[in-house]
């Protein structure tokens, strides 16, 4: 039977895809709708999936579709959005390096991302703890923070190129430092802001608005979409350098590209969503295992799942201990932290 099928469109398009790779992203899809419409039907008032459905669309009681549309979906698709955004970054950089240790969170990307946010509250908030500028700088300053913390690991790890080992040691190096000035930025400020930043860099949705969503859709989502286009750089970033550079690819400026796609997508997602940690390092991995490593198809498995594993650790964070709740990034570092030292352990003779 054959892997892929070759589509033709007029005389001039044409492409193939991989049918095991539709096969899987449509169970993903799938799963990723039933456990949108579990989590918006959870909670104090709890609804089946054919209630939550009905009153997404406007059926229903009243009090269902108020408590679904006012609280519990903006939450649900920033969990959603901010998985995606991080599983796609974390595609881009093991994809980039060709290190399977990399993720954003273990390179300090995240972390570079929280500290510039935590910067942020700590710099443009009054004494009513609210922003004296407009939230849609936050993304933007995410970015910046995610960027410097990006080009300090390239700088520092390259040495005649990117030693998988040298990248990986340098990021954890780094994400400390990063942690370390997050924790000073919230001691040196006020104390209510330490402890609501306390609560964010964990990782969580908890309080998400309209305004978060507005403000993040149009930036993962356009993000992605220049991701998808970009796959072909990746997979040839994959080849290594020198075939690279065979084959005519601009190495330098695509990998630069490719930092500046991935510490976007991160900023995105930590600027609404906290410090998620390990979501950029599981997502990619599991993904390559069910449709193998051609970016095309891994990229949005990937981010598939990464939706999928955020808004999964949401609700087990809004349920298992109800009323009080959890960050989403406790489960995800839980799952996390295990999986980062399986692979470790495994990478230990290459």
């Amino acid at each position: 039977m054959k892997k892929y099928v070759t589509v033709r469109v007029g005389k001039h398009i044409s492409f193939f895809y991989d049918k095991k790779a539709v096969v899987v992203l449509a169970a993903l899809i799938a799963a990723a709708i039933f456990l949108f419409l579990i989590s918006i039907g959870s909670g104090e008032i709890r609804m089946s999936p054919l209630e939550a459905a009905a009153a997404l669309f406007g059926y229903g009681e009243e009090i269902h579709q108020t408590v679904i549309v006012t609280f519990r979906l903006p939450r649900v698709l920033v969990a959603w959005l901010a998985g995606m955004a991080l599983a796609a970054a974390g595609a881009i950089l093991q994809g980039m390096v060709r290190n399977p240790l990399a993720s954003p969170d273990v390179l300090g990307i995240t972390g570079g991302a929280a500290a510039a946010v935590v910067g942020f509250l700590a710099l443009f908030s009054d004494e009513n703890h609210s922003l004296i500028v407009s939230i849609h700088w936050l993304p933007l300053a995410a970015f910046l923070g995610a960027s410097a913390a990006a080009w300090l690991v390239y700088m520092l790890a390259w040495k005649n190129g990117l030693a998988p080992l040298r990248l990986v040691l340098v990021g954890i190096g780094v994400s400390a430092l990063m942690q370390a000035l997050t924790t000073l930025l919230m001691i040196t400020g006020p104390i209510y802001r330490a402890s609501q930043a306390n609560v964010w860099i964990t990782g969580s949705v908890y309080g998400a608005s309209w305004q978060h969503v507005l403000l993040m859709a149009p930036w993962v989502i356009g993000l992605l979409l220049v991701a998808i286009l970009a796959a072909r750089h990746v997979n040839v970033q994959e080849l290594g350098d020198e075939l690279a550079m065979g084959l005519g690819g601009a190495v330098e400026r695509q990998r630069l590209g490719l930092v500046l796609l991935s510490t976007a997508l991160t900023g995105g997602a930590v600027a609404f969503a906290g410090g998620i940690g390990f979501v950029g390092l599981m997502a990619p991995h599991m993904a390559r295992r069910l449709v193998g490593s051609a970016f095309g198809a891994l990229l949005p498995t990937a981010a598939l799942l990464g939706g999928v594993f955020v808004m999964g650790a949401d609700l087990a964070g809004r349920l298992l201990l109800a009323p009080a709740e959890i960050p989403a990034g406790v489960f995800t570092a839980a799952l996390g932290a295990p999986y980062f030292i399986y692979l470790l352990y495994r990478s230990r003779k290459s």
